[in-house]
């Protein structure tokens, strides 16, 4: 990755319903604009993040999206509503910041539940993205759901299941996306805590093709699970506010728009099923399948990809006119 750097500017953006989501820029003022959408959802920026993308040649936005990181309310709060906390809301949140930042269009960066949002985002929004490069593709499929939430991913990883249906009594794991629903709209801290770390710890423990213990301790830190889980689930039982396979349907919306794809050839979060389906939709697209890969962004094959996609990138847009590559400020 890039060397680490510090943001040029962050803030506080009103964006309605009572929501205030945290963005940051980092990198060259006069940059080539990219967006970078995090995973999810609910799991917030990092600063690694900010290494994904050359910080002479790239305006570098990063936010953390309702209910999470730094935004607030946070959705970990006992009484937290997720009523205004939707995939279209993100949307009309990412053209509102666009706007805040007077950028006319940008490069959408987006991996795992962030493929989800710029996949949705680009098919709303195609005028404004200027390349797409996507991770770790989900779509929020009924069979993605029920392959690492239901059983299926279980014949992998059966030692790291029976940890997964331990909050959930035997008589309620027939739909364990709706039990656990349950159990995280508890306001008891000793249900919806428990339940929180046991969704976070399944999801922490099986994205890297060998376990990553920093990954697992961040993820159940008591706070961060409970945001990342309701958020996560609460976008889960409700399909991503779209029709079933919308966004591979729709992928043709895309065509004109330069885009990488990259997929772990073992990712057990989001099977490579769903980014083939997506390539066949979408065959105008880079496809490239990592084979010793898993689902994390910063496993060495993935992370050289994705990287050498926002080097080609910026490269190319060397001769574009300051309203493609660059906004005036």
């Amino acid at each position: 990755m890039y060397p680490e750097i510090e943001p040029l500017e962050t803030g506080m953006l009103d964006v309605g319903d009572g929501q205030h989501i945290y963005w940051e820029v980092s990198g060259n003022r006069n940059g080539k604009p990219v967006v970078f959408l995090h995973g999810g959802p609910g799991a917030g920026t990092s600063p690694s993040h900010r290494r994904l993308f050359d910080p002479e040649r790239y305006r570098i936005v990063l936010f953390d999206q309702r209910g999470c990181g730094f935004s607030i309310p946070h959705a970990s709060e006992p009484k937290a509503d997720l009523s205004a906390n939707t995939t279209w809301h993100l949307v009309a949140d990412m053209e509102r910041l666009r706007g805040h930042l007077s950028i006319d269009r940008w490069q959408v960066f987006g991996g795992s539940w962030g493929s989800a949002l710029g996949l949705a985002y680009a098919q709303t929004h195609p005028e404004r993205v200027t390349e797409l490069v996507l991770r770790g593709i989900f779509t929020l499929r009924r069979q993605e759901l029920d392959w690492f939430y239901e059983g299926g991913a279980s014949a992998v990883f059966p030692d790291l299941w029976e940890e997964f249906l331990a909050p959930v009594a035997p008589a309620d794991r027939a739909h364990l996306i709706e039990a656990y629903g349950r159990l995280l709209a508890d306001p008891n801290p000793e249900v919806y805590e428990p339940a929180a770390i046991a969704w976070s710890r399944w999801e922490s423990s099986t994205i890297t093709l060998l376990p990553h213990a920093e990954t697992i301790a961040r993820f159940t830190a008591p706070e961060y699970a409970a945001a990342f889980a309701r958020i996560e689930n609460h976008y889960f039982r409700h399909g991503g506010w779209w029709a079933e396979g919308q966004l591979i349907r729709d992928a043709s919306r895309l065509r004109d728009i330069p885009t990488v794809i990259v997929q772990g050839r073992y990712d057990m979060c989001t099977p490579v099923m769903t980014a083939w389906d997506l390539h066949r939709a979408w065959p105008e697209a880079e496809f490239t399948i990592v084979d010793d890969a898993g689902h994390a962004y910063d496993e060495p094959g993935i992370l050289d990809a994705l990287i050498t996609a926002t080097d080609r990138f910026a490269e190319d847009s060397q001769g574009d006119s300051p309203s493609d590559a660059n906004e005036s400020e």
